[in-house]
């Protein structure tokens, strides 16, 4: 008899999610990976103990006065919500006896609640795109590698290891899509019902992510309309459809709304209007539109061309799941057609709303953050229907996907190498506009050779703050931080390193049994 291990290392399944678990292992730094994420575990554990949300220290920086002149986060509460488990676990594990003599950075509490957070849920993304995309009839191996590729070629990596909300919001999206999707095609109301949480909670991570609840009602809308099923028909499905999703939605922005009240005593406001307010009474020059003074042209052009924040560049199997789109149109299925115009629509929208907003690429980030979790999306399609249509294609588009996929994995894997800020603060002094990604390059080089003086790049902005430069000038990976702060034993470091390089070996072997379970993978379960 076959042993029930044996049987996994066979399944692709398990073991797409044990790559992707152990992936998600060796790209974290121990680090959360921004300020805002940092901020948002403070809310997690205010939620438990005697901290405030906001240490006075932090103001005017970060944090706005709310109710009884207190100072509040202006953040939604949904990430904090997802951070508070590991929080609680974090904060027991940092006041064991061995931790006592350790306070620096990464400190035991971010070790544990990002290695955990990323993990879950980036593990709960490859299930959910792996149902999603097998729902859409792609066989077993296109959908093993469309999410593979969705974990090393996009901005998903980057975000795995510098821990913002983007890949919580993209698994939720997915979520919604799947559970909906199938309600369209099954009539199952409980299908329906997880799917309509899973986007409404969104809406306590961040409210611009209403947008996605509109995407799920046109995604499935669009299905309806390319199979032609008009009519009666669309009225059919639309009255149950919203009598589960408006109740739904309706909860979930209440307890938003409870929030903001709690916070900043209003309902229908949002934290933008306190935030322009006190902006304006520390600095009278900003403008009387602020925070939406961007011109519309300049935010919406610079989302897709700008060198430093590009979608196009960060993010290139974008460019080849909207050509094979444009090539394939009249060979592909409705419900494939419907995601990839309702994720083009969704990035679409994403780009016009942050337009005009003064941070429109999202200041301290790895490309456009307020639109990567879109992009990211109809990027999904990429991969599954180049492999599905090799055939139909010409060679040309084959070999310019071959080539993207390629460029895709360089830039994901180089975002990883150091700390975000470095180009940052680099560009204080290099101007703009600056190619970011040649830049991370040219560091990468420069570093690995020494040459980081003798090339000029280590600029004045590096060393404004000193903690920030430990951090942008070494391999942004746990073992290699441990090292440099210097605070952590020996045995420590050399341990970290050593389950770091076993996990990577483990990661090797798993794809390899991957690739294996794909070739041997009955035809019958495609």
């Amino acid at each position: 008899m076959t042993s029930p291990f044996r049987r996994w290392l066979r399944d692709p399944l398990f073991l797409l999610c044990l790559a992707t678990g152990l992936l998600t292992f060796v790209v974290q730094s121990g680090e959360l990976g921004t300020a805002d994420t940092t901020h948002r575990l403070q809310t997690a554990h205010w939620l438990w103990t005697s901290e405030p949300q906001v240490f006075p220290y932090e103001y005017p920086e970060f944090g706005l006065h709310g109710r009884g002149g207190r100072l509040y986060s202006w953040y939604g509460i949904g990430q904090s919500l997802l951070m508070l488990p590991p929080d609680l676990v974090g904060s027991w594990i940092a006041h064991w006896n061995i931790f006592s003599e350790y306070g620096d950075d990464p400190a035991v509490r971010s070790i544990v609640v990002s290695y955990s957070t990323s993990i879950l849920v980036n593990v709960l993304t490859a299930l959910v795109a792996f149902r999603l995309l097998r729902q859409l009839r792609f066989s077993v191996r296109e959908a093993v590698l469309g999410v593979l590729a969705l974990m090393f070629l996009t901005t998903h990596l980057h975000y795995t290891q510098n821990m913002m909300e983007n890949n919580y919001i993209m698994l939720l999206t997915l979520a919604g899509f799947s559970f909906q999707y199938e309600w369209l095609r099954t009539g199952s109301k409980r299908a329906l019902w997880v799917g309509c949480a899973a986007l409404g909670l969104n809406l306590l991570t961040r409210l611009t992510a209403g947008l996605d609840l509109v995407a799920g009602g046109v995604f499935l809308l669009l299905v309806l309309w390319l199979e032609q099923r008009r009519g009666r028909e669309l009225w059919r499905r639309f009255v149950p459809y919203c009598k589960v999703a408006a109740p739904v939605y309706a909860v979930f922005l209440l307890v938003d709304r409870l929030y903001q009240f709690y916070r900043f005593g209003s309902f229908t406001k949002t934290y933008l209007s306190t935030f322009a307010k006190e902006q304006r009474l520390a600095d009278p020059t900003l403008p009387a539109n602020f925070p939406w003074s961007t011109p519309f042209h300049e935010g919406f052009l610079g989302a897709l061309f700008k060198p430093e924040k590009s979608i196009f560049l960060f993010d290139p199997l974008l460019v080849l799941a909207i050509l094979l789109l444009v090539v394939l149109w009249r060979r592909l299925s409705p419900e494939v057609r419907a995601y990839g115009l309702t994720t083009l629509l969704l990035l679409l929208g994403y780009i016009s709303f942050y337009a005009r907003y003064t941070f429109w690429a999202g200041d301290f980030a790895w490309g456009d953050r307020y639109v990567s979790t879109s992009v990211e999306l109809a990027a999904l399609l990429a991969v599954p229907l180049l492999l599905r249509h090799r055939g139909d294609v010409s060679a040309w588009i084959w070999r310019a996907g071959i080539v993207l996929v390629a460029a895709s994995l360089v830039i994901q894997l180089a975002s990883l190498a150091f700390w975000l800020p470095l180009e940052i603060y680099q560009m204080e002094t290099l101007g703009h506009p600056t190619f970011v990604i040649a830049l991370r390059a040219k560091n990468i080089v420069a570093f690995a050779l020494g040459k980081m003086d003798a090339w000029r790049l280590n600029t004045e902005a590096m060393h404004w703050d000193p903690w920030d430069y430990v951090h942008i000038t070494t391999w942004n990976f746990l073992p290699f931080l441990l090292r440099r702060v210097g605070a952590a034993p020996g045995w420590v470091v050399n341990t970290a390193f050593a389950i770091w390089i076993a996990a990577i070996v483990a990661l090797a072997w798993v794809l390899g049994q991957l690739r294996s379970a794909l070739r041997e993978y009955a035809p019958n379960h495609q």
